[in-house]
Parts: structure tokens; C-alpha cells; sequence
């Protein structure tokens, strides 16, 4: 084995992590990333037979260019699905437009023991956030 000058291994990084430290870069960037827990103002609406129940039995409204289906659902917070069809474009834009939708909705106030469908159009993916935050608002107030 070879030893340097200062008595270091050839094993040793020089970089200076201590006995504790993580083996690997992917494995130090995963402990040094940590993320806030986000509030919970709804949960996910997952099962598809809910998701078509709430768009068959629920209120429709639609505000630019989303379209939001409402109907009364289970005791407890309010579960919400989003969908984005084809014509949204690839599944790039499709799962971007999907998380822009997830977060606009997480700042506007959902009501208790209601099952939400936000069905997203071509424009979301490309609409400014606040405009965004401001259709999903204005979709919800009409609903009430």
C-alpha cells in the first residue's frame, strides 16, 4: 500500500470528511439535500373509480384553462386528482403541467369532505403561475 507524505493512504480522498462522512458524492449530495415538509391541504384522490365518480356526479367549472370537477366526498381533508389528456402535449408537459396544478392548488383553500377532478388544458404548461393560482381560485369561489 502506498503512504504519502503527510502518512495519507491512497485510499484517502484528501478532501477532508471525517470518519462519519458518506463513501460517495451522490450519497453526500443526498445527505446534505433536505427538504421542508410541505403543509397538507388535501390528499390524492387515487382510485379511479372516485375519480370517475366525481366526474359524473360532480359540478363542473372551468376558469382559463383548467376545468374543475367538485362533488361531496369523505369525512376528512379534501382529496383532489389532476389530470392531463394527450392534447396537453408529451408526457414532459403533461407531468410538468400536472405538478404546476398540485402546487396552485396547495395555495388556495380546499373545503373539508369534498372530492376535487382538475382536469389541465394545452395552456397550463406554459401560463404564468399566478395566473394559474388565480384560475384555480376563481374555479373554486364559482363552485361554492
Amino acid at each position: 500500500m502506498f503512504v504519502g507524505a503527510r502518512g495519507a493512504t491512497a485510499f484517502d480522498s484528501g478532501c477532508g470528511r471525517g470518519p462519519a462522512a458518506p463513501c460517495s458524492s451522490v450519497a453526500a449530495s443526498r445527505a446534505g439535500a433536505v427538504s421542508l415538509p410541505r403543509a397538507a391541504a388535501y390528499v390524492s384522490l387515487r382510485r379511479g373509480s372516485d375519480v370517475r365518480k366525481v366526474r359524473k356526479v360532480g359540478t363542473r367549472r372551468r376558469s382559463g384553462g383548467i376545468v374543475v370537477f367538485a362533488t361531496t366526498g369523505e369525512s376528512g381533508p379534501a382529496r383532489v386528482a389532476f389530470v392531463a389528456g394527450r392534447s396537453v402535449g408529451n408526457a414532459v408537459r403533461r407531468n410538468r403541467a400536472k405538478r404546476r396544478l398540485r402546487e396552485a392548488f396547495r395555495l388556495v383553500q380546499l373545503e373539508d369532505g369534498r372530492d376535487y377532478v382538475v382536469v389541465a388544458g394545452p395552456s397550463v404548461a406554459d401560463t404564468p403561475f399566478g395566473v394559474l393560482v388565480s384560475w384555480a381560485s376563481r374555479a373554486l369561489r364559482e363552485e361554492e
